[in-house]
């Protein structure tokens, strides 16, 4: 028997089920799912620093257990001292099991240990059906070690899914078990 992760197994045994009868699917091929989860970290600091990417790198690896890649400027800009092809960030794309595994960790270890924690922002769809969510500080995942840490970087972290709305996207985040902040609460302010 092969290793199936909890929330693919979840996916398919409860997801698919609740979505069809919510949105009146006519077949199960209908139901949105997710395609991949995609990690970005913006290094600006690099331009001036070689290392910076190096430890990038490094970290986005061991968050995510799949090789980070470093992504180059496409064109010159002077004011920021930015040559074309520069290393000024780092990526990586999680798919099938990877996916599932870092997207149970993100919810059920890194998300709580957030600061003042209330929920994820609804507004991050793009209209197609992706969500991007912005994390500000790369030490609440538990595999970075705070001691070697030399900057405490951001990253984006974006949800694609083969829903054709925003809705229908929201919905199957919330069935995975992101915790979006609560609609009723936020009328006061």
């Amino acid at each position: 028997m092969t290793y199936v992760p909890r929330l693919k197994s979840k996916y398919k045994e409860e997801i698919v089920s609740a979505l069809k009868d919510k949105f009146q699917y006519k077949s199960v091929m209908e139901v949105p799912k997710l395609q991949k989860i995609a990690i970005n970290q913006g290094v600006g600091a690099a331009v001036t620093d070689k290392k910076m990417i190096d430890n990038a790198i490094n970290e986005m690896t061991t968050i995510t257990g799949q090789k980070a890649v470093s992504t180059k400027s496409k064109k010159d800009i002077s004011n920021f001292k930015l040559r074309k092809g520069m290393p000024i960030g780092v990526r990586v794309t999680l798919r099938d099991n990877k996916m599932y595994e870092f997207l149970d960790r993100l919810m059920a270890v890194a998300l709580p240990r957030i600061r003042d924690f209330k929920g994820i922002n609804d507004k991050g769809f793009d209209g197609r059906g992706n969500y991007t969510l912005g994390v500000t500080e790369q030490i609440i995942f538990p595999e970075i070690n705070i001691d070697q840490i030399n900057k405490i970087m951001g990253m984006d972290i974006t949800f694609v899914t083969t829903a054709n709305t925003d809705a229908e996207a929201l919905e199957l985040l919330k069935q995975f078990g992101l915790p979006f902040k609560n609609q009723n609460t936020n009328n006061n302010g």
